[in-house]
């Protein structure tokens, strides 16, 4: 057997730390709005996010009217695209600019989203948080992403499957039915193109 050097078994040592604290951080994140659904669906936000950010800012800037260079620096400051986008989304139902929000987030985060959306009027329940949750809906039809709903939007979405969860993959499987309500097929694996405000 070889014998490795020991500035080879430095670096393996190395990348398993680095390893283990990124798992640890992933299964840490909770963002704790009050809706299992929600925290289930921002953090498929999250790898989304990751995966197609290009995309995700376009959403962003254009359907939740925040400032490109604010996602990008929040991005860029290690924000989760999860928290990013409730960042965002809360604010427009709560009639605030997002740079608002996120710096109420920044100094209370230790709080979860939930009690920061008690102070704007947004609870679950509420019209507001009803608003941004059909809002996710429409990021996931637009992003071309299957996504469940849960029974809260069924009226709004009537046809769909209740949620049993967030689907996990990062692309809708072919066969699979999407928010949209179509059959995916084998071209659905590619990130959609944001489209322009109508």
């Amino acid at each position: 057997m070889r014998r490795l050097s020991a500035a080879t078994m430095l670096f393996l040592l190395l990348l398993a730390a680095m390893a283990g604290a990124i798992a640890q951080q992933a299964a840490a994140w909770n963002p704790r709005t009050g809706d299992a659904w929600v925290d289930r669906t921002l953090d498929d936000v999250n790898r989304y996010g990751n995966r197609y950010p290009d995309a995700f800012v376009d959403e962003l800037t254009r359907y939740l009217g925040a400032p490109r260079a604010l996602v990008t620096g929040l991005l860029d400051a290690h924000w989760t695209p999860g928290d990013v986008y409730y960042a965002c989304a809360l604010a427009q139902v709560a009639g605030q600019p997002c740079r608002a929000v996120a710096d109420a987030w920044t100094r209370d985060h230790a709080q979860g989203w939930g009690a920061i959306a008690q102070r704007y009027g947004v609870e679950p329940g509420s019209e507001p948080f009803h608003r941004l949750k059909r809002g996710l809906v429409g990021s996931y039809e637009r992003w071309g992403r299957p996504l469940e709903i849960d029974d809260s939007l069924r009226a709004d979405f009537p046809g769909r499957a209740p949620a049993a969860g967030v689907a996990a993959a990062t692309s809708a499987p072919p066969g699979s039915v999407t928010a949209g309500g179509k059959r995916a097929t084998s071209q659905d694996h590619k990130p959609p193109r944001a489209r322009k405000p109508r």
